[in-house]
């Protein structure tokens, strides 16, 4: 492997996709944009570290979700204030809920969706296979997940809850899971039919929640994935996602990022580092598919950034440069990235000449 520092480290111009990229570090309390050279564009500034990540909406806002001091943490991935900011870092919204983790999202019809912990009831936690046995949370809790709507004002709208809403025998965890949550939702996306797409990492699954029914209607799991994050379906139909490789079959750990068709369960691409152990990350991060056809992918454990083209070459390369304290030491660890086009309407006019 190459020794590493931080910042830019390839940009080729002929096969990149220009335009400029959104970090929000783990363990610092600022959002970055940064261009095609690595440099900072613009930025905002947080009361907390991220609650994982944040993007930009179609007006220019950044919406954003911070680490609160309060509500359950039987993992990592905690939030719980969600905020959206201007471009000038004025705020023009906020939720709390110290139980959000892990995602959040701006839906078509002005509303917000979020994920949130919640402590399983004690018949429901009885149904759940799988993991180590004797390794749930303080008291013998096992954490589920809910999916909350609310509107602008704040008003719950929707809801849908692990522990009612799917049979919980039929989707056991991991062997080498703890049994502290059912299941670890880590993503949730609005389909176009105004369904749900979430992410089960406990037990490499994805799935879709029908919203006017609030039942799980489509899933698809692959241990091969090893426990993923990040899965967005693209306008081919196709699901991307980031493989994370961890207790995979086979022992041999390395991440992946794959595109499946979700009728036949194919994969259509894939990238894996060359040798494969030089791509690893066991936990977080993401990838885009971008306007160009190229990938965007986030090697988030290591803060590393870098496009990819179709046949996989790498065409564009940053490692975050933003360090701060995690577990007695320092980590630029990065959630999740996004590339946005300097024309886009996120951007456009926002810049000046850049």
């Amino acid at each position: 492997m190459r020794q590493r520092t931080t910042g830019l480290w390839e940009h080729d111009r002929s096969r990149a996709t220009d335009g400029f990229t959104l970090i929000s570090p783990l363990h610092t309390q600022q959002t970055y944009l940064v261009d095609m050279r690595g440099e900072v564009v613009h930025s905002w500034s947080h009361p907390f570290v991220p609650g994982n990540y944040a993007y930009l909406l179609e007006n220019g806002n950044l919406l954003w979700s911070g680490e609160t001091p309060d509500g359950p943490r039987p993992v990592g991935g905690k939030g719980g204030l969600l905020r959206e900011y201007s471009w000038e870092g004025d705020i023009i919204w906020e939720h709390a809920d110290d139980r959000q983790h892990h995602d959040f999202r701006r839906l078509s019809n002005g509303n917000t969706v979020y994920l949130g912990w919640e402590q399983m009831p004690e018949e429901a936690a009885l149904r759940v296979r799988g993991a180590e046995p004797g390794t749930e949370d303080d008291q013998g809790v096992i954490w589920g997940d809910f999916l909350r709507e609310v509107t602008p004002g704040g008003e719950t709208v929707w809801e849908w809850h692990t522990h009612s809403g799917m049979q919980i025998e039929k989707f056991p965890l991991h062997a080498m899971s703890t049994r502290k949550e059912f299941l670890h939702t880590n993503a949730v996306t609005e389909l176009p039919d105004g369904d749900f797409m979430v992410s089960f990492r406990k037990n490499s699954c994805i799935a879709i929640i029908e919203k006017a029914t609030s039942q799980l209607v489509w899933h698809h799991q692959d241990d091969s994935w090893g426990q993923q994050h990040d899965c967005t379906m693209l306008q081919n139909g196709n699901i991307l996602l980031f493989a994370n490789g961890l207790h995979v079959p086979g022992g041999v750990p390395f991440s992946r990022v794959v595109e499946f068709d979700p009728e036949s369960g194919r994969e259509v691409w894939t990238y894996k580092g060359a040798p494969p152990h030089t791509f690893f990350s066991p936990n977080i991060s993401g990838a885009q598919r971008l306007w160009s056809g190229n990938t965007l992918i986030c090697e988030g454990l290591n803060g590393r950034i870098f496009e990819v083209t179709p046949s996989g070459n790498i065409v564009w390369e940053f490692v975050a440069p933003w360090f701060g304290s995690f577990m007695g030491g320092e980590s630029n660890s990065v959630f999740r990235a996004y590339r946005y086009a300097a024309d886009s309407a996120q951007i456009r006019g926002r810049l000046g000449s850049n």
